[in-house]
């Protein structure tokens, strides 16, 4: 009795087991029929074009702020208020310090009690000399009188000058114990803080402007003939985005290095948003003089896959991977070398998950 007990409870276990991967075999049957009727992916292609094209060469350059200022403070006292600090942007005419003016405003109010009473003073001078005039005209009074009269009124004329003077020269340092930035851009670096003392030309703050970015790039001899001032170059900042910025060249300096057969060209780039930084890396991509045969293709057809590129080539509705490598960038284009012919159609819109055989839609232009 106890071997057909257990024989029974192993058989309604094996049922069970047999049960459950028959409830199974569907369900996976029905996923991989659904794998096998994917709709096909939907792309859009372009036609490979040959056409001539400017040879171009990209070289390695440093970024840097076009305009850069150590502001200074023309006269000297004690930080009284100091507003920035590194990594702001301030507007041209912002207030970056302010020195302590107390005494400087208390001799002012000295000198112009001083001015007043010499102006007074000054005043009556100038009506005993009209008097004097008259008097000399008629020959009624001595001319020492008449002298002492006008060397009286010339003196305190020159006094009052010279205390005026002193006046504006008071007024004029309290004004500048204010120091304004003198363009809008970002602190770079502080120099002093509350309390501290500054000299006459002592540094207040760093600033440097950011609205457009100039690069410095060292061209070899053979190819600094090739460029001419203000032709448009393409630059990239891989840190920020694999897309271009238009930058000009704006001067290719005359002297170079002697040992390296070098010569620094200058470009302009703006920089709205001020997204580029001072000190980044930059590929510059210069066009030359002179021509080529290229095959192009739409930028968009290129998929980066790790350190290769690729484009996916369309053949009826399957497509296939080409690697292909990039010889230049022509506005939206690139030239490319690679298993491509004149004619072949690359997938430009739909490429970015594609697998080597996949069937896909071809869509209207």
């Amino acid at each position: 009795m106890l071997k057909i007990g257990l024989n029974l409870y192993n058989l309604i276990w094996l049922f069970i087991i047999i049960f459950i991967m028959f409830l199974a075999s569907p369900i996976s049957l029905g996923s991989d029929m659904g794998k096998q009727h994917e709709p096909p992916a939907p792309v859009r292609f372009a036609i490979v074009e040959k056409n001539m094209v400017s040879n171009q060469l990209s070289l390695v350059g440093t970024t840097e702020a076009i305009a850069g200022s150590t502001v200074a403070a023309e006269v000297s006292g004690v930080v009284e208020y100091y507003p920035v600090k590194e990594g702001d942007f301030v507007k041209k005419d912002a207030l970056l310090v302010r020195l302590r003016s107390t005494e400087l405003k208390l001799r002012l109010k000295g000198a112009i009690a001083v001015r007043e009473r010499i102006r007074a003073n000054l005043k009556n001078a100038e009506k005993e000399l009209s008097r004097f005039s008259k008097l000399k005209e008629t020959n009624s009074i001595a001319a020492r009188q008449y002298d002492e009269a006008l060397y009286n009124h010339e003196a305190l004329l020159q006094e009052f000058l010279q205390k005026e003077a002193e006046v504006d020269r008071f007024e004029y340092e309290i004004e500048q114990k204010e120091v304004f930035a003198p363009f809008s851009g970002f602190i770079a670096e502080e120099y002093t803080q509350v309390g501290e003392w500054i000299d006459n030309g002592g540094s207040v703050v760093r600033l440097v402007n950011l609205e457009q970015i100039r690069i410095t790039v060292d061209v070899p001899e053979r190819y600094v003939i090739m460029l001419s001032l203000q032709s448009e170059v393409m630059v990239m900042i891989k840190s920020l985005t694999n897309s271009f910025f238009f930058g000009r060249i704006y001067a290719v300096l005359p002297y170079g290095d002697r040992n390296a057969r070098t010569f620094p060209v200058r470009i302009n780039l703006d920089n709205p948003g001020y997204k580029i930084k001072s000190g980044m890396e930059a590929i510059i991509t210069f066009n030359l003089t002179g021509t080529q045969s290229a095959l192009l293709i739409p930028k968009d057809a290129v998929v980066t896959a790790g350190n290769s590129r690729l484009v996916f080539l369309l053949s009826g509705n399957k497509v296939m991977p080409v690697n292909v490598e990039i010889v230049g960038y022509y506005d939206g284009n690139v030239a490319v070398k690679g298993e491509l012919k004149p004619g072949d159609k690359v997938v430009i819109r739909g490429n970015e998950r594609l697998m080597p055989g996949q069937t896909v839609l071809v869509l209207e232009k």
